[in-house]
């Protein structure tokens, strides 16, 4: 047990004076994991009904999911929605970060609040102020407008993750460009951008996830078609309760995991 008395921080604050921390934050760690946890056996039963632990194991619920012509086309309307998110939110929220990190416009701190407001405001709001707008301009139940209420939710993630990562970087790298003859664009796009590249693949994840796992705005601007996943397996909840959702919901946490874990694969082989 010496690790206990080495020091945990430049304060030298030992291991053994943490110890009451390292404990809530397992505590607090096993109390929000564990119900994803639960979900994944139940995931593998055999029964009719949720329950855990499983008497009997079986596939049959990921069969039903995998030759459910119903699931499978929320399945790929949710990817879709995610792919077009990611590829919209990430670039508009770089371009922004970028655009109030150099600016000396003493606007820019109220420009920079005003876009991550989305995070700040509940998500009920939005929802009900998008479907308002959606319905009058009839974008309501189309895959464009489900991209646009998503891309909103998600700006402000990759506002902040590129802000932070810009605060990190050293602008007279690109300023040397600059003078060397370089354009903005081309010194942000050959200097500035290649040395944020990682953040910027964190921001992207970020909106996937954010439109991949999102219900709220989903119930209010998608259906028919472009019914999204996560909405289709709220209205099964309500309707009638199997472990099909289950299975949905084990598919999501790998699909989710699995980016979380590339993402930080990619950074360690970058450093």
């Amino acid at each position: 047990m010496s690790w206990l008395n080495r020091p945990a921080s430049e304060t030298q604050i030992t291991h053994g004076q943490r110890l009451w921390l390292y404990i809530l934050a397992t505590v607090i760690m096993i109390l929000l994991v564990a119900p994803t946890i639960i979900v994944i056996p139940m995931s593998f039963s055999a029964s009719q009904y949720l329950e855990f632990p499983p008497r009997e194991w079986s596939l049959r619920w990921y069969e039903h999911y995998l030759n459910s012509p119903e699931w499978i086309q929320a399945t790929w309307t949710s990817l879709k929605a995610g792919f077009f998110t990611m590829c919209l939110a990430t670039p508009i929220g770089t371009a922004a970060a970028y655009g109030l990190f150099v600016t000396k416009h003493p606007l820019s701190r109220m420009f920079y609040v005003l876009l991550i407001t989305p995070i700040m405001i509940p998500v009920i709001l939005i929802a009900i102020a998008a479907f308002y707008v959606f319905v009058q301009i009839k974008m309501v139940n189309s895959m464009f407008g489900l991209v646009i209420a998503h891309s909103i939710l998600a700006l402000p993630l990759v506002l902040i993750v590129i802000s932070a990562a810009l605060k990190s970087f050293d602008m007279n790298l690109e300023m040397a460009a600059r003078s060397l003859g370089a354009s903005r664009f081309t010194a942000f796009m050959d200097v500035t951008l290649p040395q944020i590249r990682f953040s910027v693949m964190t921001a992207a994840l970020l909106s996937f996830l954010t439109s991949f796992d999102e219900v709220i705005v989903a119930m209010f601007v998608s259906g028919g078609e472009n019914s999204t996943l996560t909405r289709n397996m709220f209205n099964a909840l309500r309707d009638q309760i199997d472990p099909t959702i289950a299975s949905i919901s084990t598919i999501m946490i790998v699909i989710s995991s699995s980016l979380l874990i590339l993402t930080q694969l990619f950074r360690k082989s970058g450093d």
